[in-house]
């Protein structure tokens, strides 16, 4: 890749799964489990993968047809993060494309970072099986008091990495992540790739420009303005 960045480009924030990692096998294996659990057929794993994003509470609810305010609800969502937790990282892959992404950033002098909504007792276990360039920040929503769509996390990393919000672009798979790097006064990279329900529209979110796959993110980013 080439030396085109903007100069004014100082850092690169991505949320997790579904933009940066494709974690959905592993949360396929997870529902799946669940509804074996209670005796239910198995779902299509389209219908999982788009929901990832939308988080365990989301999940619990599709696999077992339970609204939060059943007495089983809490019982069965720590029962689905327990089983998260035993397949944690086994089937988790970066996008084709980010590796060579953060490389040629490195390479560049433009730092990267994450900004996630799931919790950190499992972004950092997460993170240490996948073998990506060191980055500069982790934020994960329990260590913030505002999760995303909220720029608190935003602002966060921009401490971590000594920069300022208008120096980075924020890349998300989820209105709430395009939400957020707008409410920063961050520019944003929609991730049309990532875990979208059939009835989004990644256009519709705001976001600076779209990234169909990730290996658009590079040339997207060196056409950007500040």
């Amino acid at each position: 890749m080439s030396n085109e960045y903007p100069a004014e480009l100082k850092a690169v924030l991505f949320d997790l799964d579904g933009t940066l990692i494709d974690t959905a096998p592993e949360f396929v294996l997870v529902v799946q489990q669940l509804r074996a659990e209670h005796g239910l057929e198995p779902l299509p794993a389209a219908i999982i993968s788009a929901n990832v994003s939308n988080g365990a509470r989301a999940l619990v609810t599709l696999a077992l047809g339970l609204q939060p305010d059943n007495a089983e609800f809490e019982s069965q969502r720590l029962r689905l993060l327990d089983i998260y937790g035993e397949v944690l990282g086994s089937y988790a892959k970066p996008y084709p494309g980010i590796a060579e992404l953060l490389a040629d950033l490195g390479e560049n002098n433009i730092q990267w970072g994450i900004c996630t909504n799931k919790p950190s007792a499992f972004a950092i276990p997460l993170m240490a099986t996948i073998n990506l360039p060191a980055m500069g920040s982790l934020v994960c929503a329990d260590q913030v008091s505002s999760a995303k769509p909220d720029p608190e996390a935003l602002y966060l990393n921009c401490e971590h990495l000594n920069c300022l919000p208008r120096q980075v672009v924020f890349v998300g798979d989820h209105v709430r992540d395009i939400e957020a790097g707008r409410n920063a006064g961050m520019q944003t990279i929609a991730a049309s790739y990532g875990y979208i329900e059939a009835d989004d529209d990644a256009a519709a979110w705001g976001a600076s420009v779209i990234a169909a796959s990730a290996d658009q993110i590079a040339p997207l980013l060196k056409q950007f303005s500040f």
